[in-house]
């Protein structure tokens, strides 16, 4: 397994939330990569404008460096397989990456709800167009949000440790 976590998901899916409450239990810093945005991104993003390849490769290795520090969780969207090796790549070590899964519906009812974040609710239906869920293949667990954030952390927590015996 790996001391190396990245929550991922659509924009508005609780990585925030989750991170700050899973990183004590893991004993792991947290860190939000929204806040590694290039002012460039988040401009684009407040605009309604969807990010291109282009806009995030530089974004998802700064990521990955960050996660070269054991003890981490990080959140980001991760949304495409090929970040998801990019962010790998760059960390220089295996990187468990946790999928906070959720409807649309209630995705999109917890962004209307939040105040003062960049991403406009409008990007969500782009984000899920994005979104290429982790495969059997890939060191990723997933999780439903669709219950009280003590139940997700205490999900995650059953499933990381699951996954650290195999």
């Amino acid at each position: 397994m790996s001391d190396r976590y990245v929550l991922m998901g659509v924009s508005g899916c609780g990585k925030s939330s989750v991170g700050a409450a899973l990183g004590p239990a893991l004993g792991a810093r947290y860190l939000d990569g929204d806040d590694l945005h290039p002012a460039t991104n988040i401009a684009k993003m407040a605009r309604g404008e969807a990010l291109t390849d282009a806009d995030r490769w530089p974004w998802l290795d700064l990521v990955g460096t960050e996660l070269a520090a054991p003890n981490m969780i990080l959140g980001c969207s991760a949304l495409r397989r090929v970040y998801r090796e990019r962010i790998t790549k760059a960390a220089g070590a295996p990187v468990c990456f946790i999928h906070l899964a959720g409807s649309r519906a209630l995705i999109g009812g917890r962004m209307a709800a939040r105040a003062g974040h960049f991403m406009p609710t409008a990007l969500l239906d782009s984000q899920f167009a994005t979104l290429e869920p982790p495969l059997a293949d890939e060191l990723a667990v997933t999780v439903s949000i669709d219950q009280p954030l003590a139940g997700i952390v205490a999900d995650i927590l059953a499933q990381l440790q699951a996954e650290k015996g195999h």
